[in-house]
C-alpha cells in the first residue's frame, strides 16, 4: 500500500476545481510558479487514513494543446511527473462542454477519477445525469460532489485510493486503436494514428511514446502541435521519424478540406456529444435565477446601468467604511504619543522612534487596512458570484476599440486589487500583442494601495464625488493610452469565446480564505516595508541628504506639478510600495492630517500623479516576466511621462478654477 500519493486536479475554469483544492488542503497550501513559467502553481497536503496525499491544482484550461503556458504545464506535469491519479473536475450543469477536455485526458491513458461537481446547480437547472452509465462509458470512477458544501469529497478521495491501490504500472509495447472502447475517431483518423505509431516504433522513438501515450502523441502529430514536434525532433532519429510522418500526413490533408487540427477537434466533440446524449436527461426545463438576472445584467442598456450602479455603490460603501474605522483607529492610537515623548532619551531619538517607527506602523494600520480589507471583500464577492465575468462580457465591444476583447478585462480588473496578479494574469490571452496591451493597461489601473491614497486624501477631505472624478479621469487615460499602444502593436483581436458561470452565493469558507490570502500579502510584505521605509526616511531627514534629492526633483515636482518639495522624495520611495507615498509624506511632515501639507488643488494633483506614475517594483518584476525587459522599460517610461504630463496640466487648469 502506497503511503505517499500525488494527485493532480484538472478541469475547465469555473468548475469548482480550486474550491475542491481549498477544501482538501486547508491551510497547507504552497503558492508559487511553475519552473520557468509565469503560471501560478498551487499545491497542498492532505493526510487521510494514514496516508500523505500531495494535491496539485493544475491551471483551469479547456484543452491540452500548446496554445498557452497553462496548457503546456498541465500536460507536462501529467506526462513527466506522473501523478498517481488525475481528478478530472467537471461541471455537472454543463457536462457536454466539459467532456471535450475529459476526452483529451482519456487519450493520455492515465489513472483517473471524475469529480462530477456542482450537481446541486445541475438539479436546479432540471438536469439529471446517469452516473452509472457515465462510469461505464468512460471506464473510470465518477463521484458526485458539491465542493462549496464539502459534500462527496471523502468518497472522492476513497475512490482515488482505490484507483491507486488497484493500478499497476505498465509500458505500452503493443498498441491497437481498435481496442479503444469510447475513443472512436472514425476510420481516417484511426488509420493515420496507427501509421504514425508504427513510424515511431520503426525509428525506435519509444521515450516520447512512454512519456505520453501512442494515441495521444499520434493525435498531437496529426494536429501539428509545435511543442510535441520539437520534443520529437530532439529524440535520436526523431527528425527522420517526423519527416516520414509529414509525408504520410500529406495523404490525409488531401482528403480533408480544412486544417487537420479541426478534423481531430471535431472528432473529440463527437465523442463528447455521444457520451452526453447517453448520460444526460432533462427532467424539465426551468427558468433559473441566472436566466432572470442575466435578462437585466446583460441587457444592452440596463446591463450597463446596473454595472455602474454596483461599482458606484460598492466604492461608496468602501469609502464610508474606511472613513469611519480609520477615525476610530486614529483615536485609539493617539494615546501612544505621550508614552514615547515621556521617555528619558534625546529628542532626536524620540522623533525617530515616534515619527519613523510608531507613526509608520500607525499610518499603515489606520489608513491602509480600513480601505484594503473591505475592497478585497468586494472583489471576492464579484468573482465568486460570477458577476465579474458579466462585466467582461458587457465590455467586449468597448475593449475591441483598443484591440482586445472582453476576456482581457478580467485580469485588468484584478488590478484593482493588485497590479502584480493583473499583469501575470494577462497570460490567459492568446497573442503577445494582446498580452502587451493588457499588461500596459493593468499598470495604469489603480491598485488597492493607490485607491487608499485617493480615498484617504481626496475622498476624506474633499468628498467622494471628487475621488470618483479622479477615478473617471483614470479610466479615460487608460483607454486613450491603450488605444495608442494598440496602434504600436500590430495585429487584430480574436472574437470573444468565454464562459459565463451561473450565479452563486459565495461559499463562506473559500471566500474568507481568498480574502485572507490577499490581505496576508499586505501584512507580511507591505507592512514591514512601510515601517522600515518610514524609519529610514526619518533617519535620513537628520542627515540633510534630502536637500540634494529635492534639488534634482524640484523643477518637476514644485514648478511643473505645483506640489511641496518633499513630495519628490516620497514619490521615489513609492516605487517600493505605493502606500509609502502617502504614509511617508505624513511621516516626514510630522502630522497625520494631509490638509496641513496639501491644498485641495495639490491633493488632486498628488492623487493623480501617484495613481499614474511608475509601477511599484513588484509590478515591474511581473512585467519583466510577462513581456520582457525591453517592453517593460517602455511601459515604465510611458507611465512616468503620462503622470507628469497630466499632473502638470491639471495643476494649471485647477489654478484658474
Amino acid at each position: 500500500m502506497k503511503k505517499e500519493i500525488v494527485i493532480a486536479l484538472a478541469g475547465n475554469a469555473n468548475v469548482g476545481k480550486s474550491v475542491i483544492f481549498n477544501q482538501l488542503t486547508g491551510l497547507t497550501q504552497i503558492i508559487g510558479n511553475w519552473p520557468g513559467k509565469t503560471v501560478e502553481r498551487a499545491e497542498g497536503v492532505l493526510r487521510f487514513k494514514g496516508r500523505t496525499i500531495k494535491i496539485v491544482d493544475l491551471p483551469g484550461i479547456y484543452s491540452l494543446s500548446a496554445y498557452s503556458q497553462e496548457e503546456i504545464v498541465s500536460r507536462e506535469f501529467i506526462a513527466f511527473e506522473k501523478p498517481d491519479v488525475v481528478i478530472n473536475v467537471v461541471d455537472a450543469s454543463n457536462l457536454e462542454r466539459n467532456l471535450f477536455f475529459t476526452v483529451q485526458l482519456l487519450e493520455l491513458h492515465v489513472p483517473m477519477v471524475m469529480a462530477l461537481n456542482q450537481v446541486d446547480y445541475a438539479i436546479k437547472k432540471g438536469i439529471d445525469i446517469n452516473v452509472k452509465k457515465l462510469e461505464e462509458l468512460l471506464g473510470i470512477p465518477v463521484v458526485k460532489t458539491i465542493a462549496t458544501k464539502g459534500k462527496g469529497l471523502e468518497k472522492l478521495i476513497d475512490k482515488v485510493l482505490e484507483v491507486v491501490d488497484s493500478n499497476k504500472e505498465t509500458t505500452v509495447n503493443d498498441y491497437d486503436i481498435k481496442q479503444e472502447k469510447i475513443l472512436k475517431y472514425g476510420n481516417e483518423i484511426s488509420e493515420y494514428v496507427m501509421r504514425i505509431y508504427n513510424i515511431l516504433l520503426k525509428h525506435n522513438v519509444v521515450n516520447i511514446i512512454n512519456l505520453f501515450h501512442p494515441l495521444w502523441i499520434s493525435l498531437k502529430l496529426i494536429e501539428e502541435d509545435s511543442d510535441i514536434i520539437e520534443k520529437l525532433k530532439r529524440e535520436p532519429d526523431g527528425k527522420k521519424a517526423y519527416e516520414e510522418i509529414q509525408k504520410e500526413l500529406e495523404g490525409l490533408k488531401a482528403k480533408t478540406d480544412g486544417p487537420l487540427v479541426t478534423l481531430v477537434t471535431a472528432a473529440r466533440y463527437d465523442i463528447a456529444s455521444f457520451i452526453a446524449r447517453q448520460t444526460v436527461s432533462e427532467i424539465h426545463h426551468r427558468i433559473t435565477w441566472t436566466d432572470l438576472i442575466d435578462n437585466v445584467a446583460l441587457h444592452k442598456i440596463f446591463g450597463y446601468i446596473s454595472m455602474f450602479a454596483i461599482v458606484f455603490i460598492s466604492f461608496y460603501g468602501i469609502f464610508k467604511f474606511g472613513e469611519y474605522f480609520s477615525g476610530v483607529l486614529e483615536g485609539f492610537f493617539d494615546v501612544l504619543r505621550p508614552l514615547v515623548y515621556n521617555l528619558h532619551i534625546p529628542n532626536m531619538y524620540k522623533d525617530v522612534l515616534w515619527n519613523g517607527l510608531v507613526e509608520g506602523l500607525i499610518s499603515a494600520i489606520t489608513i491602509v487596512l480600513p480601505y484594503i480589507l473591505p475592497f478585497y471583500v468586494f472583489l471576492s464577492i464579484l468573482e465568486n458570484t460570477g458577476y465579474l465575468a458579466r462585466i467582461a462580457f458587457l465590455m467586449d465591444e468597448i475593449m475591441h476599440k483598443v484591440g482586445l476583447h472582453g476576456k482581457a478585462l478580467i485580469p485588468i480588473l484584478m488590478g484593482f486589487g493588485c497590479n502584480v496578479p493583473a499583469v501575470l494574469g494577462t497570460k490567459i490571452l492568446e497573442t503577445d500583442r494582446e498580452i502587451f496591451v493588457a499588461s500596459f493597461m493593468s499598470t495604469l489601473v489603480p491598485c488597492s494601495a493607490r485607491i487608499v491614497i485617493i480615498l484617504g486624501t481626496i475622498g476624506v477631505f474633499m468628498g467622494p464625488q471628487y475621488a470618483l472624478a479622479v477615478f473617471a479621469l483614470d479610466v479615460l487615460v487608460i483607454y486613450i493610452a491603450a488605444y495608442f499602444a494598440d496602434k504600436i502593436a500590430h495585429g487584430k483581436p480574436y472574437d470573444l469565446i468565454m464562459e459565463l458561470p451561473g450565479y452563486r452565493v459565495p461559499a463562506l469558507k473559500p471566500t474568507l480564505k481568498q480574502i485572507w490570502i490577499r490581505i496576508k500579502d499586505f501584512l507580511y510584505v507591505a507592512l514591514p516595508i512601510i515601517v522600515v521605509g518610514s524609519l529610514v526616511l526619518e533617519i535620513l531627514k537628520y542627515t540633510g541628504i534630502f536637500k540634494y534629492v529635492t534639488y534634482v526633483t524640484d523643477p518637476i515636482v514644485v514648478k511643473w506639478l505645483g506640489l511641496p518639495s518633499i513630495v519628490g522624495i516620497v514619490l521615489i520611495f513609492g516605487v517600493l510600495r505605493k502606500e509609502l507615498t502617502l504614509i511617508m509624506l505624513l511621516t516626514l511632515s510630522g502630522t497625520s492630517h494631509i490638509t496641513q501639507i496639501l491644498t485641495p488643488r495639490q491633493m488632486i494633483v498628488f492623487g493623480v500623479v501617484t495613481m499614474l506614475y511608475i509601477p511599484c517594483i513588484a509590478t515591474i518584476a511581473a512585467l519583466k516576466r510577462t513581456i520582457g525587459w525591453r517592453k517593460t522599460w517602455w511601459v515604465v517610461f510611458v507611465n512616468i511621462f503620462i503622470a507628469i504630463l497630466i499632473g502638470g496640466i491639471l495643476n494649471r487648469i485647477l489654478t484658474f478654477v
